[in-house]
């Protein structure tokens, strides 16, 4: 398979679309077993059955890996994972390393640092949130500016049970919860 891999740049390179530090066009079946490494920027479009690159493109793949700040729109399926992602990641798990700003919707949307934008799905995590969460069980450690829409909706800086409705309204709230 590496072979048509080869063999597609090849037929390209005439035409420049392979020229500069960045590349417009990748496929991969393995991070290591693609045209072009995990460590070249994708400023395009991305197949793959498992892709890794740092990019600013489409990926469709079944498994989207983006490394450093990247964005675009990531949809996979099975699973998109980023460091940093600007854009929308549609996949049925979306997890980022760091921060992710747009929108994530899939089954299990997870971010480690903070999300700004909307998270949809069944099960909704982040540190932080600036955003929206629409989904079944919606968690967030802290938000200043952040709604929790579903059936549970933990926020857990929320400490005092309705001690004070402008800044909060509890750690766990049936419908909606929210933290100003």
């Amino acid at each position: 398979m590496k072979n048509v891999f080869l063999f597609l740049a090849a037929v390209l390179m005439p035409f420049g679309v392979f020229a500069g530090p960045s590349k417009p066009f990748n496929m991969s079946i393995a991070p290591d077993i693609a045209i072009y490494g995990r460590t070249t920027t994708i400023e395009g479009v991305t197949l793959s059955i498992w892709g890794e690159n740092p990019q600013t493109s489409l990926a469709l793949g079944i498994v989207n890996g983006c490394t450093g700040d990247s964005a675009g729109l990531n949809a996979g399926l099975l699973v998109n994972y980023a460091d940093h992602y600007k854009g929308v990641q549609w996949a049925p798990v979306n997890y980022t390393q760091h921060d992710s700003v747009g929108w994530d919707n899939g089954f299990i949307n997870y971010t480690e640092k903070m999300m700004s934008g909307l998270l949809t799905g069944v099960v909704n995590v982040s540190a932080q949130l600036k955003g929206v969460q629409f989904g079944f069980i919606n968690y967030v450690d802290t938000t200043d500016d952040g709604v929790q829409i579903g059936i549970i909706n933990i926020i857990r800086s929320n400490r005092d049970w309705f001690g004070d409705l402008s800044s909060g309204l509890a750690p766990v709230m049936i419908f909606v919860n929210w933290g100003m």
